[in-house]
């Protein structure tokens, strides 16, 4: 039984990569609480890190033609920095502080969005305020890095943007995928990457690679308005599972 429960969870796990990476919003952030329940968190990331990357280039050829430029420059550099900061700091960083934070913070700004029922996600061409999205791409570098969890900062920056859907999943799509793989060496240097967890990783990919496609005919079904408020929805509802990551461990649940 334990058997089934273990390749039920990885398979699961893999599904919520592929479905997230096809551009349903937040769900790929699931994969490392699904295999929480089986190994530790930092086992899981590095389990995930190559199936994030294989996702990734079956979702670059459905979205590579839509994105933002402006958006994805600062992305880039944002994460970059995310990243090398993250990979230098590893071995200090108390993990369920930081998976609380990103939750208070995504938990707080979804809140707002709701609360207001904002027209603001239909609003196109918002002005972009550089400043604060390199400091929310530096965040979701940083926390993509510690547990993949780079999604909730992201959007805090992206949603008011007022991008048109495919222009938002694509952008997501390519900055996520480029962020994958500057991770990569810091993973495999680290030792949370290895021979025997690529193993497990290569079957992983079967699932994860259908799991996109479901994803990207799924999101062509869904009406504008209707997806960004699925975002909303999902960042709300991840932020709550974030906190409680976060403050389980302390309380000793």
């Amino acid at each position: 039984m334990e058997t089934y429960i273990y390749w039920f969870l990885i398979t699961l796990a893999a599904v919520f990569v592929g479905m997230g990476k096809g551009g349903l919003p937040v769900i790929a952030t699931l994969g490392v609480p699904s295999l929480s329940l089986i190994m530790s968190p930092i086992t899981a990331a590095g389990l995930l890190l190559p199936v994030y990357i294989v996702s990734d280039i079956f979702a670059l050829s459905a979205y590579r033609r839509d994105f933002s430029w402006p958006v994805l420059k600062i992305g880039m550099v944002g994460m970059t920095l995310g990243v090398v900061i993250g990979g230098l700091t590893a071995s200090y960083v108390i993990e369920w502080v930081v998976t609380l934070l990103i939750g208070l913070m995504g938990f707080l700004f979804a809140l707002d969005q709701l609360l207001k029922k904002r027209k603001s996600l239909q609003k196109k061409n918002a002005q972009i305020n550089s400043t604060k999205g390199y400091f929310w791409c530096t965040i979701a570098g940083f926390t993509s890095f510690i547990s993949h969890t780079g999604g909730p900062p992201w959007q805090i920056f992206t949603i008011p943007l007022g991008l048109a859907k495919s222009v938002f999943v694509g952008t997501s799509v390519i900055l996520f995928s480029y962020c994958n793989v500057i991770k990569l060496i810091p993973y495999i240097w680290l030792g949370q990457i290895d021979t025997s967890s690529f193993k497990i990783s290569l079957v992983m990919m079967i699932p994860a690679t259908i799991a996109v496609y479901i994803g990207v005919n799924l999101v062509k079904l869904i009406p504008e308005a209707t997806f960004f408020k699925i975002v909303t929805w999902a960042l709300f509802s991840i932020s709550i599972k974030l906190i409680w990551d976060g403050i389980k461990i302390p309380l000793g649940a």
